[in-house]
């Protein structure tokens, strides 16, 4: 079996890649990634020898038609993903996230290949903190930032290539990951090497918007049940069931590194920062029987500052300038 893992240098598609030649020792492994600010090769460094590795962008019509031929299975995790930069510039979303799902899309439908496509629950907007509901499959679109946005724009594109022109294809949308190898601008790698460096952790408005956080290693055990097991066509949302405000995060990452609960400073609320997001992940866990690893979100949590405290060489090189990016928004 030979898998072609797009955005494969980036945090959750490298831990995919780990993830699957460390269970799935036969396959054959090709990354295909631009290299962009948060794409690195070196999270490929546990993999190295056993991949190839290809640098190169989704939009690039002949190479992605010439890695797609000789692919058994196409992985879809290529995409600009930071909410803060959509809004400073949204055209690299647009060109990553809807013209090179297009171009993957016309590549596997000619060459009648596989394709998995991951996405993101900020795709429907967000609920009201008070609000019992959960996101589900049938839940309407509705996205609030050039990111999900974008992200919504390509979940269409996979689902309308599957109606009309029978693409073999299925798509998840997942809660917020955390773990190994996430860039530190994201929110939680990015107070862990604050506390690391003896800086305050930054905390947006009052901290008291909600997440859903999912580890980046039963997102990937989900993504190959639904590869094995899947059925064609369908969406599955992905989550861990644990959800935590903001301020609940940070309170607990203090915690496990030592420092009191409340040693962080409050700083400008993001634009439009969605409230709440929860996903109903009954239809994968029914169906496939996926069930999350890391069912506690402290040991996961524990594990990851872990992770960024023993690997301070991968992460300091990229600090400077992304704290020097929020200092200019007040952040």
């Amino acid at each position: 079996m030979n898998l072609l893992v797009t955005g494969g240098a980036g945090f959750i598609g490298s831990n995919f890649v780990h993830y699957t030649l460390d269970r799935f020792p036969a396959y054959g492994v090709t990354v295909l990634d631009a290299l962009t600010y948060a794409g690195n090769e070196s999270n490929l460094a546990p993999s190295a020898g056993r991949i190839e590795f290809v640098k190169g962008d989704i939009c690039d019509e002949p190479l992605v038609d010439r890695l797609v031929a000789k692919s058994d299975i196409v992985v879809n995790f290529a995409a600009e993903s930071h909410n803060d930069n959509s809004l400073r510039n949204p055209w690299p979303f647009v060109h990553s996230n809807l013209v090179g799902t297009y171009t993957l899309l016309e590549a596997v439908r000619k060459h009648k290949k596989r394709f998995h496509h991951i996405s993101t629950d900020e795709v429907f907007g967000d609920l009201a903190l008070d609000d019992t509901r959960k996101f589900d499959e049938n839940t309407p679109y509705n996205p609030s930032s050039p990111y999900s946005a974008t992200k919504a724009g390509s979940d269409h594109l996979v689902r309308a290539w599957a109606r009309s022109f029978g693409v073999q294809a299925t798509l998840t949308n997942c809660a917020n990951n955390y773990g190994p190898y996430q860039h530190v601008e994201k929110m939680i790698p990015r107070q862990i090497t604050n506390v690391l460096i003896d800086r305050k952790p930054r905390l947006y408005g009052a901290g008291v918007n909600v997440r859903e956080w999912t580890h980046v290693d039963d997102h990937n055990a989900a993504v190959h049940l639904i590869l094995e097991k899947g059925r064609i066509g369908e969406t599955y949302l992905i989550g861990s069931g644990d959800e935590r405000s903001n301020k609940e995060v940070f309170e607990l990452i203090l915690e496990l590194m030592g420092k009191p609960r409340d040693w962080y400073e409050h700083v400008t609320d993001r634009a439009g920062h969605d409230l709440r997001y929860s996903n109903n992940s009954t239809k994968i866990r029914s169906e496939l029987g996926w069930m999350p690893r890391y069912t506690d979100f402290r040991d996961g949590l524990a594990a990851t500052i872990a992770w960024y405290r023993d690997n301070r060489a991968w992460w300091e090189p990229a600090k400077l300038a992304v704290e020097a990016a929020y200092a200019t928004k007040g952040q």
